[in-house]
């Protein structure tokens, strides 16, 4: 990996809410952890050969949505399968601002049907169903940013 496209990546995690990045390539492995001070950054470079290391869990206090707890709370009231976020981004409902929502409340789904769109770092990542059965709740909203492991469908 090069020095300047290392650079930006510290950049975009100093600069954004992320605390932490992690990416792999043919090279090896950088992880970016974002330090209690706002324009340090920690950068760890491993070969991909190495013993590979336990993934630190995300920290609970790095949820800045005030959402987020009430939304997991909520989807532990509910029954049926809940869809996560695998990733932290931008959750969108529809392929573009005036298309048709890929899912609806009450609406049948098989496994592998996309549900919505994640974007992260300016790629469009499809979040498709995992479970077959029937949309109950939908609790990301449009345009709005989520985190690693929150609810955003309830699959009965």
């Amino acid at each position: 990996m090069d020095l300047r496209k290392l650079k930006t990546l510290i950049d975009l995690v100093s600069e954004s809410n992320v605390s932490e990045l992690e990416i792999t390539e043919a090279e090896g492995k950088v992880r970016i952890v974002k330090s209690g001070q706002p324009a340090a950054a920690q950068v760890v470079y491993a070969p991909v050969a190495a013993p590979a290391v336990a993934p630190a869990a995300p920290p609970a206090a790095a949820a800045p949505a005030a959402a987020a707890p009430q939304a997991v709370a909520e989807a532990a009231e509910s029954t049926g399968f809940v869809v996560k976020s695998p990733m932290v981004g931008t959750f969108y409902r529809a392929a573009s601002p005036g298309a048709k929502p890929f899912v609806e409340v009450g609406q049948a789904v098989k496994e592998g049907d996309t549900l919505c769109i994640i974007e992260a770092m300016k790629i469009l990542n499809e979040i498709e169903a995992e479970k077959s059965g029937t949309v109950t709740r939908i609790m990301g909203e449009n345009g709005q940013a989520v985190e690693f492991g929150q609810p955003l469908f309830v699959i009965e």
